[in-house]
């Protein structure tokens, strides 16, 4: 149950970024980099169980499997040999493979993705859509038993500053009607919604697919607020949308399933938008697995400086939501929608100082929870009684709470960090009990 404490005006108007004085040629192709790393999202397999290993030859768009006795697998982007292979731990725990290539210039494309898109059976081209941009499983979207019963395609941005999926609606119209139309064959033909901000209706339009505009205001983009404001739905705290019959897919995603389909080759591109100092943006498109330095390398040559100084922030993300990173050397993955670097000057930094109890989290909070309650719970790692009394899986994410905090308190990082601690406590009790 949402409780609401706290009544009153002041919500932030955060207005997301619009493109409508941007033109598609102002798209900049990213060259191929010397090395690519791809993370592949399997379980931690030992060395030896691992099906490839340093020194093998592997082809653009050939999908391999992690090991033997996993059904992990992941598409190369580029074409070369494969150079190192390493376990990683990432953001909250994901456990993942680092798979280091040295980069051909010259791609050499695998065929086995064309062959299966030719036959009448398209689940064969399933494990090769699962590299599509923006989303990481397309069988989370392909229910053969109870089909979903809507697909929404999300043409704006979930972040402020981000334009790459509102580039793809300006700029891909006819590969979005295309890419619907595929969509809607392998996940048994739901309805499909395509959601834009008010000034991309036109293009929209143009994909035959039933158009709604939302707001262009934070957080309106985010999964769970289209469902309120758009389907009229409330997503059940602690679940997700597909528990009410649908699904969410990128623009972009949907663009990349129609030339994937089309031309025979799994996708290996991602449109990224960098944010430079000052707000400054450009929309690349860049190959997955490229290091985030080489991005920056190349834009520095152009109108867009965004040198790294000593106490810069460097971000996967926008503004609101996006997550630090501690190196260059993290590659563009495929839901990289946002690369944002932060001047040491720009950076409002976190504080010590307690609650001050002003109730600003609460009225900027899109969902009412009583944010100045949570974070005290959460604060002092009481996070079962932060999710039974105070709606910690009620929170949809957006980041407002830290943005207008007095106090300047990482809400927004004890409220992951508290959903983090009880997924752990979950797993270990199923393990107990299994």
């Amino acid at each position: 149950m949402i409780k609401k404490p706290f009544f009153g005006f002041g919500k932030p108007k955060l207005d997301y970024a619009g493109i409508s004085g941007l033109e598609q040629g102002e798209v900049k192709e990213i060259p191929l980099p010397e090395r690519a790393v791809l993370f592949v999202e399997a379980p931690h397999p030992t060395v030896s169980d691992i099906s490839f290993q340093v020194g093998d030859e592997i082809k653009t768009g050939q999908n391999l499997k992690v090991s033997p006795f996993s059904k992990s697998t992941f598409t190369s982007t580029v074409t070369g040999a494969i150079t190192d292979i390493s376990k990683k731990t990432g953001y909250l725990g994901k456990t993942f493979l680092s798979v280091s290539i040295d980069v051909s210039e010259t791609d050499q494309w695998d065929d086995a993705f064309s062959l299966a898109v030719q036959t009448s059976e398209p689940e064969k081209a399933g494990p090769y859509l699962n590299g599509l941009p923006g989303i990481s499983d397309m069988d989370a979207l392909i229910h053969p038993e109870t089909p979903l019963k809507t697909i929404v395609v999300n043409g704006m941005d979930k972040d402020l500053l981000v334009t790459t999926q509102q580039m793809v609606v300006k700029s891909q119209a006819d590969d979005l009607k295309e890419g619907i139309g595929y969509l809607k064959k392998i996940t048994g033909n739901p309805k499909v919604i395509l959601v834009v901000p008010p000034d991309l209706s036109a293009e929209a339009a143009k994909s035959g697919a039933q158009v709604q505009t939302i707001t262009p205001s934070y957080p309106n983009s985010l999964p769970e607020m289209i469902m309120k404001d758009v389907l009229n739905q409330v997503v059940p705290a602690g679940t997700d949308c597909s528990s009410l019959g649908v699904g969410f897919i990128t623009a972009e995603g949907v663009a990349a399933l129609k030339s994937a389909v089309t031309e025979g080759k799994p996708p290996v591109t991602k449109m990224v938008t960098v944010i430079g100092k000052n707000e400054k943006t450009q929309v690349v498109r860049v190959r997955m697995g490229t290091p985030i330095k080489a991005v920056l390398q190349f834009l520095n040559t152009g109108a867009l400086q965004i040198p790294l100084e000593q106490g810069d922030r460097l971000a996967i993300g926008g503004p609101m939501t996006g997550r630090s990173i501690y190196t260059e050397d993290m590659p563009v993955l495929q839901d990289t929608d946002a690369i944002m670097v932060q001047g040491k000057d720009q950076l409002a930094l976190n504080a010590n100082d307690p609650c001050v109890n002003c109730g600003e989290c609460i009225r900027a909070c899109p969902v009412q929870i009583p944010v100045n309650m949570l974070v005290r719970l959460l604060e002092n790692s009481h996070y079962e009684e932060a999710a039974q009394e105070y709606d910690l899986f009620s929170c949809i994410e957006c980041g407002l709470c830290s943005y207008v905090c007095e106090a300047k308190i990482p809400v927004f990082h004890y409220i992951m960090l508290g959903k983090y601690e009880l997924s752990l406590m979950e797993q270990a009790e199923e393990s107990v009990n299994g």
